[in-house]
């Protein structure tokens, strides 16, 4: 069974642009080892926000060297990007969007949601890529709700929706690099769901919401990150209350992390020369859309 490495939380929230009131759970500056092959986790609400003319969100900014993985659980976000990108993303649907050898995007509150107002929450991941494919084409994935597969749990327990990877033989429909599994759940009050990652891979479980007791005991509630052992081959989750929780699994990429903001790559150099073709246009500019702010 495997075993809890350690925990951690986040109370304090800080605003990315005006629409999106996160929690930072982790950085590539604190335990980008024990999480590779990500590198940032931002957990935005659970928040109501008012109905408004005002679209809140996040204006243009660059990106090199990895994918943003946004996951929407209340609430809409739009999306534009240099490289011809963009959506609108729903309650259940997931952004994936590559920057790799360098984008330019923006993001947004949907302009339905803006109008009506209302509860907003949704999980933002940063994912590694390989030093190999730091530098190839940008690309966007947008996943709807009804392409991403839904197992439903032994018992009653609740249900697994497979973003990326593969649970009882179910695939989810995100394209990656290395092997992922991201695994978004729903356990049942008073139910245990077995988990079994491939051994040697990472893996951690994030509380939304709800409470939930490992195998070995440790209790985890709200807005808590469990880092797990790599080598053990299962463990349990048990629910306390009816709880969501979001599964992070991968193969580690053992290549140097040096990041600087939007930038991750492998060198100081990498940094410094993604920063110069960021300010000389190389990374693109999001083209005027019609009716666009």
């Amino acid at each position: 069974m495997k075993k809890l490495l350690f925990s951690q939380q986040s109370n304090s929230r800080h605003w990315v642009g005006d629409g999106f009131p996160v929690r930072s759970i982790f950085t590539y500056n604190d335990i980008a080892r024990e999480m590779t092959p990500f590198l940032l986790m931002d957990y935005a609400g659970p928040m109501v926000f008012p109905a408004s003319e005002h679209r809140r969100g996040v204006g243009e900014h660059p990106h090199r060297g990895f994918e943003t993985v946004t996951i929407v659980y209340d609430g809409e976000v739009e999306h534009r990007d240099s490289a011809g990108g963009g959506g609108i993303i729903k309650p259940g649907d997931v952004q994936w969007m590559t920057a790799a050898s360098g984008l330019v995007h923006e993001e947004f509150h949907g302009a339905d949601f803006a109008k009506k107002g209302g509860a907003f929450e949704m999980v933002q991941l940063w994912v590694n890529l390989p030093k190999k494919d730091k530098m190839s084409k940008p690309r966007y994935q947008g996943l709807m709700n009804a392409d991403i597969p839904q197992v439903a749990l032994p018992d009653g327990a609740g249900q697994l929706r497979v973003i990326a990877g593969e649970f009882q033989g179910a695939k989810g429909p995100a394209k990656t690099f290395t092997p992922i599994n991201l695994w978004d759940l729903r356990l049942q009050v008073g139910h245990k769901i077995e988990l079994s990652p491939p051994v040697g891979h990472t893996a951690a479980v994030f509380v939304l919401s709800g409470e939930v007791t490992l195998g070995t005991g440790e209790r985890l509630q709200e807005a808590e990150l469990a880092v797990l052992d790599r080598e053990g081959a299962d463990f349990t989750l048990t629910a306390g209350t009816d709880a969501k929780i979001l599964f992070l699994g991968g193969e580690p990429i053992e290549e140097r992390v040096v990041g600087y903001g939007p930038f991750v790559m492998n060198s100081e150099a990498e940094i410094r020369q993604a920063f110069i073709d960021f300010q000389d246009g190389k990374m693109g500019q999001i083209g005027a859309i019609e009716g666009s702010r």
